[in-house]
This record gives structure tokens, sequence and C-alpha cells, in this order.
């Protein structure tokens, strides 16, 4: 028998260690890493063309899955090309092992065209950051890598594999590392939080994991014994919504209302979620978006037990067996007619959100009017960006649909944000993903035209104005889908829309609606 080389140790092991999808984008320096996935079963391979599409279909599928695939990526401009939405991922807390090929040890002193520090390029995406040394380390490399990516609450991890460690014999195969669990609960802080919830001025601020179901429905006994109030973080990871599940409201993005919702709370605890801040600095504004006075506890981060913390917290306060407060319900929404308004789109959401779907959301400025009309759909999971790079609802959904292939995905984007990885409806239409995209063409980049206003921009002359807007031509989005493999149609008004949505509902491919807003 032909001895392992450190390629097919590499799969091997991430294989044991539950690593069972790679989105890749590779190149030559990959090749034997290709040639292993073709030899050794149990890894399925999603082909992105481009490393942007790879590295955000990891980050959907953490989220949905739980636990991490793995990226390949081409040397260190290929790692270059997937940083914003590593940036993304590592925001979220979502766990992603990248696998990135190196040029081999004696072809690095060369400085070859593609040569470059990728450690370098890899660390501020990276919570670990690690270069093989011989193929006989590359199996036990890869299950620490493994390791550092299920780090609670979730961490990116890049495993740099230069070539001759990839081609070399040697190879072995490596069982699981054992995974950090989450931090405990600190006795002292649940004191302060019980002594702080006390009457509609307290806050209960949630982020990460919990927006469970069961961390919604402990927070939901909290507010019903305590009256505090309930909100989550402006950007969430996952979040659980819909009848029957506690509907929390979110900070507003817009400082201004930030401000206003955060302004009478005198007591906030923290659980799994940081102290509020603005998401940029704006001339003589506050970053800080709570008051002055305000007390903040934190009592639990975003890698702790926060179900757990929860319940204690509940139990603590006399929550059990307490119905839970503010459990949305299912109610009537009639279809708009006429235009496709921001209002309007959000009850036509309200209606068609599939039950147990996956909503997907890079809405950004038409989609502010969402997530509160939403309260009452059918029971779904919301997946927002964290880190506030565009370009990253597309690649999410393609993680998200391979994850949980049994449930509908839709994603709601923007034209200027879907823009930076179109490419994500080639992989769509390829692996066959059942994922129905509303691309909102307002063409512009709204969001902006409120920035300049938020910097100081009174009056922007007709350059400002320019460079701010997608038309001119217009984005085709319909020839663009099926282009690439996708079907698709326009809507110009609500009731359009909805029946656009039902037809891609009842596709099991993906569907692309070009929505004119």
């Amino acid at each position: 028998m032909t001895e392992m080389n450190g390629a097919e140790s590499l799969v091997r092991s991430l294989i044991a260690s539950d690593v069972e999808t790679c989105f890749t984008n590779p190149g030559t320096s990959e090749m034997h890493f290709v040639a292993a996935l073709d030899k050794v079963p149990g890894m399925r391979s999603v082909l992105a063309l481009f490393e942007g599409v790879a590295t955000g279909a990891a980050d959907g599928y953490f989220r949905m899955a739980g636990k991490p695939a793995c990226t390949l990526l081409h040397l260190g401009p290929g790692l270059a090309n997937g940083l914003a939405n590593l940036h993304n991922a590592k925001k979220a807390g979502s766990g992603v092992v990248n696998i990135v090929g190196e040029h081999a040890a004696s072809h690095i002193e060369l400085d070859a065209p593609l040569t470059s520090d990728i450690a370098g390029i890899a660390r501020p995406v990276s919570h670990w950051v690690h270069a093989s040394a011989s193929a006989a380390d590359v199996g036990a490399d890869a299950a620490r890598a493994v390791q550092a990516a299920r780090t609670p609450p979730g961490q990116v991890a890049t495993l740099i594999l230069p070539s001759d460690t990839a081609w070399t014999a040697g190879g072995q195969v490596a069982d699981p590392c054992a995974v950090p669990g989450r931090g405990h609960l600190d006795t002292g802080a649940l004191e302060r939080a019980i002594a702080a919830l006390d009457g509609p001025d307290s806050l209960l601020l949630l982020g990460g994991g919990a927006l469970s179901d069961a961390g919604l429905d402990a927070a939901g006994r909290i507010a019903a014994r305590t009256g505090c109030a309930l909100l989550s973080e402006w950007s969430n990871a996952r979040m659980e919504r819909g009848a029957g599940r506690v509907a929390v409201g979110k900070v507003p993005y817009p400082i201004d209302l930030a401000l206003q919702a955060l302004a009478g709370f005198r007591r906030i605890v923290l659980v799994g979620a940081r102290a509020p801040i603005g998401f940029f600095a704006y001339p003589g504004k506050p970053a800080i978006l709570s008051r002055d006075d305000a007390e903040i506890i934190a009592l639990a981060g975003a890698g702790d037990d926060l179900t757990g913390t929860l319940d204690a917290l509940s139990d603590a306060v006399g929550g059990v067996g307490v119905a839970a407060a503010g459990v949305g319900t299912r109610h009537d929404i009639a279809l708009p007619q006429g235009a496709a308004t921001p209002e309007a789109i959000a009850a036509v959401l309200a209606r068609m959100i599939p039950d147990d779907g996956i909503v997907v959301d890079e809405s950004i400025t038409t989609g502010r009017a969402f997530f509160a009309a939403t309260t009452g759909a059918a029971p779904h999971t919301w997946l927002n960006n964290c880190g506030g790079s565009i370009g990253y609802g597309l690649p999410v959904a393609i993680g998200a649909a391979v994850a949980s292939p049994e449930r509908k995905v839709l994603a709601l984007i923007g034209d200027g944000s879907a823009m930076y990885t179109p490419q994500a409806l080639w992989t769509m239409a390829r692996e066959q993903l059942d994922v129905t995209i509303v691309i909102l063409a307002n063409r512009s980049y709204e969001i902006l035209r409120g920035e300049l206003t938020n910097v100081g921009v009174q009056n922007p002359g007709p350059r400002a104005v320019d460079m701010l807007s997608l038309s001119r031509p217009d984005l085709g989005w319909v020839e663009m889908a099926r282009g690439m493999g996708v079907d698709g149609c326009r809507a110009g008004d609500a009731p359009g829309l909805e029946a656009a949505i039902r037809a891609g509902l009842a596709t099991s491919g993906p569907y692309l609606i070009e929505l004119d807003c």
C-alpha cells in the first residue's frame, strides 16, 4: 500500500473531528488536498468562484450547523480575497477552519510572484494561526485547528499548509482534540443582576446564544417577573423569531434612535451582548449609547453558558412556571396594494416567511421596517451581518442551505451589497440549494445618503450624490442570475412581490426576485 501523504492525513483528520464540509476555491498549491478529497469519502466539497463566497458560506454553515466547516484557499492572495467575510464570521462568533496553501519551503526563498506573508494576512481575522512544518505534523495540526474553531462561541482558525507537507509521505491521522467548555456562571454578577432588574427602567440586553428558543423563553419569564425590558443587539448571528416565541426588539442602528431607545434605562444587564456602542463615530454625538449614569452589569459573555445563565436568573427571580412575557402571536395581515414601500415589503414578508424558514438579512436601509412587522410571522430563524462588511448575505445563504437542506432559505439582499459577491448565485445553481433571493433594487447605496447627513454634510453636490448611485447603467439582476443558472423574475409592487416569493418558495432550487423599490 502507498504510504499516506500529508494532504490525505489532513482530510482524514478533519473528518475525524466532525468537519465534513469544505467550501473551496483552490489553486496549484492545493492540488494534493483536492486529490485527497476525491480519494477519501465523507467530505462534501462545495466550489465557489470567489474566495469571499467560500468564507461567507463557512460562516453561514456554522450558524446553522453549530459546528465548523473548512475552507480551501489559494495562498495569500486567495486568503486576502476572503478576508471581508472572515471578518464578519469573527464578529459573529462563527467557527471556521481555513486551510490555506503555501509554497514549498524550498520555493519561498525564491520570492515567486505569489509569495506573501500568509500568517500576517490571516492574523487580523483569525483567533488561531499555524503553519505545518512536516507531513507528519499535518493531521495533529488539523485537529488543533478544529479545536480552536470550536472554542466557544466559535473562532476562526487558519492552518497554513506548505505544498511539500501535503505531497510528502508520512502523514498520520489524528484523533479529535477536546473542545473547551463554556464559561460558568459568576454568582457575584448574578446577585448584582437580580438587584438591577426591577421595573421598566431596567433592561436585559441579549446577544449571541441567548437568542435561542430556550434563551428567549427564559428571558421572557424574567421580564414577566421583574418588569424589565428586553432588547437585543442591533446585529445578531442568529435569532429565533416568530409566533410562539418571545419577541425581542433591537437597539436601533441610527444613532439618534438608539440614544432615544436607551435613554430610559438606568440599569442594563448584559447576557451574550456587549455594552451598546455606535456603529460609527459622528461629529458631536456620543459613541456610548447608554445614558451616562447607567449601571452596566456584564452577567455572561458570548462564550459562556448563556441558556444556563438565563435559566439561573429566571429561577432566582421566581420565574419557574411563570408564562413568558412578550410572546409573538399570529394575526391576519392584509396584502398591501400598490408600491413596494419598506412597510409594504414588511407586510408581505410577515405573510410569506415560511414555517421553520431561515431569513438571511442584508436588506440594509430598506429592511429597517422588516423586523417589528415580522414578530408574528411563522416561526423562523433570522441571521444578521455582525461585522458590517457588506457582501455577506448571498454567501451566508449558501452555508445555511448546505447546513439545513430541509429548511427554506429566504435571502433579503440590497442590490449594492449583492454586487460584492454575485458569484454566490453560480454555487447555488450548481448545488441546487433551496434559496429564494429578493434583491431590493433601489439603484443606490441608500444607507450612505443618510450617512452623509449624519457626518454633517447637509447639501451634497452632484458628484457626491453620483458616487452613491447604482444607475448609468442599471443592474440587470434577472439576466445576471440566469447567466449563472438561477431562474428569476422582476416585481414592481407588493402584490407582485408576494406572487414572486410564492413562486420561489415552490421551487426546490434557487430563485431570484429583482424588486424595484
